[in-house]
């Protein structure tokens, strides 16, 4: 019965081990779902739940303000939080703040009000690991809309900041 089971091991189309250090047998590959988990130092190419969220945090790189405020969204702190954590693993990493505003407003009252929205960004980065030196920082205000209208939505889509 132990010949069986080897050969059965044998013809399978894994690259794992068909026994276990102590010579006994393994357990399917095809036990159940893989888990997103691993242990530190882990050779198995998987990826821990914490390395998944930063790299979904990593991908946002929107974000966006109410009406007349410079101060980001308390739902984006954490998504900042990975975005400083990046950039102070990559010392020589780059980015560019670019701030914007609604059409709302005089010109320069727009453009100052982008550039304390990116201002508010940079000085969380700074706190949580970033470095001034690799951030830059440029208000467009309303010159460069993401949507053109005068409706709520096309507002709110304009008030933001964008890493870049």
């Amino acid at each position: 019965m132990v010949i069986s089971l080897f050969a059965v091991a044998a013809c399978s189309s894994t690259s794992e081990p068909e026994e276990d250090s102590m010579g006994g047998e393994t357990a399917p590959s095809s036990s159940g779902p893989t888990s997103a988990t691993t242990t530190p130092g882990s050779n198995s190419g998987q990826l821990t739940q914490d390395e998944i969220a930063a790299q979904n945090a990593l991908r946002q790189t929107v974000f966006y303000f109410d009406f007349d405020i410079a101060e980001f969204k308390s739902e984006d702190r954490d998504t900042l939080t990975y975005h400083a954590r990046d950039l102070a693993a990559n010392p020589g990493k780059r980015i560019r703040l670019e701030g914007h505003a609604d059409e709302r407003g005089t010109r320069e009252y727009n453009l100052a009000l982008g550039e304390r929205r990116a201002n508010g960004i940079l000085n969380y980065l700074i706190v949580n690991g970033a470095s001034r030196s690799q951030i830059e920082v440029v208000s467009y205000g309303e010159e460069r809309p993401d949507q053109n209208g005068q409706t709520e939505r096309a507002y709110s889509r304009n008030r933001r900041v964008e890493i870049q």
